[in-house]
């Protein structure tokens, strides 16, 4: 099969450093090659990878200082280049939310479009009836609830590459861990007071966005002078495995309807368990008393805390390779791109490649 991955511009596929969406399309690409599928990633230069790379900007926005440039030219650009090379695909794997829309309507039917993020946005009702013959992927059930009559074709959960955090059975840091972003909804906040409560030292590796340096400034931050409180900054993938495998347990204290929440399935691939409060696709991700513990109060999570011990840690492992690998991933998308094919009209299908 000869399938086109877009990639949004944001980061570098995988991330250099923080970034979900790219690091799911890495993930992705070379599931699909590995399973001898003809891939195509259309990324920013830098890009690592084992589809066929066709670079259409010399540089991620994030890490690009340029001071003055376009995120919207920059997609535009990337759009352009994916519909003047369609006839060159039998399928068309968009991860851009809903920016192709108009471009690409005469090929809908060859179009999968992976959403993200987060979906109950005031203007998405009526954007996603507007364009309903675009056939749409969710990473998690919970994360489509708010589009329920959307073109829903399949909930497929992320997956990682199985060697790339390697299980780690005996962990050596003795501390709790945070892995993100620095957010309100991410309670960083609440991660500390946890740790200080079970008298743990918790580690926080995060990025923090402009637009939440004031949270860290007036609330993470004057947390960070208890000595048992460590704020690394943003880590790549080499040392994430490191911080994760190390850890006694991820805390995972959200306060939104998290659309997936991929740090949950890198610490289980570490066999590290998981303390995730029951908001959005957490309960589809983690199963309590196996990889982890799902929680609704505070109280509740000071008790797993004091219960993680109790848990197996080849146990967390293991749900990850039932359910989260890349290659469980890869093989799911397949299904759903075996479905367009096969409903696909003898008129539309296209041919001079």
């Amino acid at each position: 099969m000869k399938i086109a991955q877009v990639a949004p511009l944001c980061e570098a596929v995988p991330p250099k450093l923080y970034g979900g969406t790219e690091r799911v399309v890495a993930n992705l690409c070379n599931a699909l090659v590995e399973l001898g599928h003809e891939v195509t990633l259309f990324a920013s230069s830098e890009s690592s990878t084992r589809a066929r790379l066709v670079p259409v900007r010399d540089q991620a926005l994030r890490l690009d200082a340029t001071p003055l440039k376009s995120e919207l030219a920059a997609h535009l650009s990337l759009l352009s280049e994916v519909h003047r090379r369609h006839k060159q695909f039998d399928i068309l794997h968009f991860h851009t939310e809903m920016l192709q829309f108009p471009a690409f309507e005469a090929q809908a039917h060859k179009c999968v479009t992976t959403l993200h993020g987060r979906l109950d946005l005031k203007d998405y009702p009526q954007l996603y009836a507007r364009w309903e013959q675009f056939g749409l992927v969710s990473i998690s059930d919970a994360q489509r609830l708010p589009l329920g009559h959307a073109n829903w074709l399949a909930t497929v959960p992320h997956g990682i590459a199985e060697r790339q955090f390697p299980f780690q059975q005996q962990p050596q840091g003795g501390y709790l861990a945070f892995l993100g972003r620095i957010s309100p909804e991410k309670r960083p906040d609440l991660a500390i007071r946890l740790a200080r409560r079970a008298g743990l030292p918790l580690k926080i590796a995060a990025k923090i966005d402009k637009g939440d340096a004031y949270y860290f400034e007036t609330v993470v931050k004057p947390l960070l002078q208890d000595p048992q409180i460590e704020y690394v900054g943003e880590i790549d993938d080499r040392r994430k495995a490191e911080f994760l495998g190390d850890a006694s347990a991820l805390l995972f204290p959200i306060d939104w309807p998290e659309p997936f929440g991929l740090v949950m399935i890198e610490a289980m691939a570490c066999g590290t368990p998981t303390i995730a409060w029951n908001r959005g696709a957490v309960p589809e991700i983690i199963e309590s008393g196996v990889s982890g513990f799902i929680v609704d109060s505070e109280s509740e999570a000071q008790e797993a805390i004091a219960r993680i011990s109790t848990l197996s840690r080849l146990a967390v492992r293991r749900a990850f390779e039932r359910s989260f690998t890349a290659t469980v991933m890869a093989k799911s998308y397949l299904d759903v791109y075996r479905h367009l094919l096969v409903r696909r009209q003898p008129d539309q299908r296209e041919y001079g490649r």
